[in-house]
């Protein structure tokens, strides 16, 4: 197991619950980033004692003046995330960072040969090969937080003969709901997720069902297969986390409670197994359904898997139309509908690049988000 690990997106919905591991296994946590929160960061320092701690460029005087009395490395902005991606206190990275911000810190913290536990679904969605040819010419070690990806990586330990993929989803607070419905959504409607304690970015991708989207896109990189031999199920219960089909049609499933602390814990003891802050799963009693999802109802399912079969850097431009999309919904300057009508737009708006770079790839962003942005 490793001793040590630095952090950064230390306080949103996953950086809170690696530092309850933390806490848990008696971890050392040598470095911590956020955004802007400022008071939340100096608890945390003031708990973790952290070698280093990075704060956004605007909350820098503020924070440094919080903590001026600590033995602590003041860092700030996409800079200092780097540079702590990349710093030899820790050989273990937990990248708990939101959206496209993740990709850079994620390729230095993979050149650098270190162990990555990663909860940045977006990085390897606009990525890509990008990141996993440097996780290769770093002899890194990538390893997933995401319950669904932690679940397959489990149940494909000492087993290589991968027949298809069953990525499940709870279907999100709009389960069976028709367009008329959707036509009434708020934010304050679409966060409250009925089985998992997230952030309010990846609770819209999961009424939206892009979530699903983006994670199956995520299984096509990590596990090394085509996008037809991944299936999405949706599974209300939110018991089954995952499933993998083998070549003698053998299935082998991960279960347990909606607790992301488990999947970040393994991924940061691995192969070990520790004593968990989760609870334990009771199954007297529980049932257990799967559906098919409605891609016509949600079609940014269907978008995402057009867009990982087209590949290049079709991906990254729908990801950065999807993280502007939600935020404008979030902020009430469009409807739910809108929402999925502007990602498509922008997705099938994108110049295609077939082997793009890491330029192209944030070119390919910028370029979607700008085009919601004109379209609104």
């Amino acid at each position: 197991m490793q001793a040590s690990i630095s952090l950064i997106g230390s306080t949103g919905s996953i950086g809170t619950q690696t530092l309850d591991v933390a806490r848990k296994l008696g971890l050392r946590v040598t470095a911590l980033s956020a955004h802007s929160s400022v008071k939340l960061l100096e608890q945390q320092c003031r708990e973790f004692k952290p070698k280093y701690a990075c704060i956004g460029e605007e909350k820098y005087s503020e924070f440094k003046l919080a903590v001026n009395d600590l033995d602590i490395e003041i860092l700030c902005g996409d800079e200092g995330v780097n540079y702590i991606a990349g710093e030899d206190e820790s050989q273990t990275i937990v990248n708990a960072v939101l959206g496209m911000k993740g990709l850079i810190p994620t390729i230095t913290a993979a050149k650098k040969g270190k162990r990555i536990a990663f909860a940045n679904k977006e990085t390897l969605v606009a990525g890509g090969t990008l990141v996993t040819d440097a996780v290769k010419e770093g002899n890194a070690v990538l390893l997933p937080v995401d319950s669904e990806h932690s679940a397959i990586f489990q149940c494909i330990q000492g087993n290589s003969a991968i027949k298809k993929i069953l990525l499940t989803g709870s279907g999100g607070p709009f389960l069976n709901k028709d367009r008329e419905f959707l036509k009434t959504v708020t934010p304050e409607m679409a966060v409250r997720h009925p089985r998992w304690n997230m952030g309010k970015k990846i609770s819209v991708d999961s009424a939206s069902l892009m979530n699903k989207g983006l994670e199956l896109i995520e299984a096509v990189h990590l596990f090394g297969v085509a996008p037809e031999r991944v299936e999405v199920v949706i599974h209300p219960q939110s018991i089954v986390h995952s499933l993998v089909e083998f070549e003698d049609n053998a299935i082998i499933a991960q279960l347990g409670m909606p607790d992301m602390r488990v999947c970040i814990q393994y991924a940061i003891t691995y192969p070990e197994r520790m004593p968990s802050p989760a609870e334990s799963l009771d199954l007297f009693g529980k049932e257990l359904n799967f559906h098919k999802p409605d891609e016509e109802t949600f079609p940014l399912l269907a978008l995402a898997r057009r867009a990982i079969t087209k590949g290049g850097n079709v991906p990254a431009a729908m990801n950065g139309a999807n993280e502007i999309a939600v935020a404008l919904f979030l902020e009430n300057k469009i409807g739910f509908l809108r929402l999925f009508e502007l990602v498509i737009e922008a997705t099938e708006h994108a110049r295609f690049i077939e082997r793009p770079t890491v330029e192209d790839i944030i070119a390919s962003d910028t370029s979607a988000r700008e085009y919601v942005l004109s379209h609104i």
